[in-house]
């Protein structure tokens, strides 16, 4: 489990269709198994190098995420899992991505960026205004939503510390909704 909040930009060294390589500043517990998010994506440590990690990855992820469109020397979001001492900063994420979105605008405002991404309507349930959605593993606050589209503010720490800087209109983001959303809406599903 995890918490949207990056801990470190990786580079993509290695992109095979059943493995990543990860460049990465992040030491401290990559161990052989340990889950780690990849813009978004959990995957567990394959292998420690010596300048990061690898990690294996089936084709359904490969096919279903951003991580089988990226290219070599990509930047990736990276985070370690949530632990005890960690606290939690920004929202319980599980790195189980729901649905591909795409950057569908970028503006520059005074404080910050305005980015809005489209996703599948099917999960319109789950988006809620001054909620909780991840993009690439990022905590954001989704606003002026609709049945395809979410607005989020994003801070200049959070744009210079993730990937979003490289995103451009059109490009694709690994988006996951609100856990606690989405359990709520299948117990209601149960509710007669």
């Amino acid at each position: 489990m995890f918490t949207g909040i990056v801990a470190d930009l990786g580079l993509l060294v290695e992109l095979r269709r059943d493995r990543l390589g990860i460049a990465t500043s992040l030491r401290d517990g990559l161990t052989l198994g340990a889950s780690i998010a990849v813009n978004g994506v959990c995957l567990s440590v394959s292998e420690v190098t010596r300048d990061g990690f690898r990690a294996d990855i089936s084709s359904e992820t490969f096919m279903r995420t951003s991580l089988g469109k990226q290219h070599l020397r990509a930047r990736v979001n990276l985070e370690l899992p949530l632990t005890l001492e960690n606290g939690l900063d920004g929202h319980l994420v599980l790195g189980h991505v729901d649905a591909l979105g795409k950057v569908q605008m970028v503006r520059r405002e005074r404080e910050g960026w305005v980015f809005a991404f489209s996703y599948p309507s099917e999960y319109r349930a789950y988006v809620v205004d001054k909620g909780s959605v991840t993009v690439d593993g990022i905590s954001l606050t989704p606003f002026a939503t609709t049945e395809r589209t979410f607005q989020v503010a994003v801070i200049p720490q959070t744009y210079e510390r993730t990937a979003l800087r490289d995103r451009r209109v059109g490009d694709p983001v690994n988006i996951e909704f609100d856990i606690l959303a989405k359990y709520v809406r299948g117990m209601m599903k149960h509710v007669h």
